[in-house]
């Protein structure tokens, strides 16, 4: 579809973002990316296994966060821009104005959808602390998940093996790695339900990335779903 056809306020909905070009780096930068992203995952691992419930939620998670932006040049010796953190005058005005919209759809879909839950939620304690204890550790956690899986990930494993099998590939471990590994022994009724969502749900910001090469934009929208959906329901994504 000609991009001409539609405004820019359109289409960033059929994912047409007049992106830039794609961020380059080499094989051997690649091995240090997976090797970041490994690392990251196992102190996770580690952190929430050893510190958790001791150390408060919001903490843990800022730090993963803290550690997941230092080791993308640390570790890996790239630049943020280049993993997709670009700024804000460097942003398309497609890529402004989906943004913009996403933002505004979530921030009075989520409250509708999850009324109910929403307001058990802050009827069993103060909203300070639900929103402190709750959802600010949850924004943090989805932004360090798109640093990690398609930040990181996925754009080593598309340098590999092509946008199709990059994108597949990382959201498979995404999807069934230890991020929600949790679910494998829940019954099926619920793991089914919970892998197909998160599943397309990590193909649309796999997807969105790929075609935006924007972090920004999935970081932030990932961020505010977790935060919706563990605050509210206390499952995951």
């Amino acid at each position: 579809m000609p991009t001409g056809i539609l405004s820019p306020h359109l289409r960033g909905h059929v994912l047409l973002f007049d992106r830039t070009r794609d961020s380059e780096h080499d094989a051997a930068t690649g091995v240090r990316l997976l090797i970041a992203a490994g690392l990251l995952e196992a102190m996770r691992l580690m952190a929430a296994r050893w510190f958790q419930p001791g150390i408060p939620l919001w903490l843990l998670t800022s730090l993963l966060l803290g550690c997941a932006l230092l080791a993308v040049h640390a570790v890996a010796g790239v630049k943020l821009s280049r993993i997709g953190f670009r700024r804000w005058h460097e942003w398309t005005p497609t890529e402004r104005s989906y943004f913009l919209q996403v933002l505004v759809i979530a921030n009075v879909v989520f409250p509708v959808v999850l009324a109910a839950p929403l307001r058990d939620r802050f009827g069993h304690a103060p909203v300070v602390s639900t929103l402190w204890n709750v959802f600010v550790p949850y924004l943090f956690f989805g932004f360090y998940q798109e640093v990690v899986y398609r930040g990181m990930l996925q754009l080593e494993l598309i340098r590999r093996w092509g946008a199709l099998a990059g994108i597949l590939a990382a959201n498979l471990l995404y999807t069934f790695g230890p991020l929600h590994s949790s679910y494998f022994s829940s019954r099926a009724s619920l793991a089914v339900p919970m892998f197909a969502s998160i599943f397309l749900m990590g193909l649309f910001f796999g997807v969105v990335f790929r075609r935006s090469g924007n972090l920004w934009m999935v970081a932030i929208f990932h961020a505010i779903g977790n935060s919706y959906i563990v605050g509210s329901l206390g499952s995951v994504r």
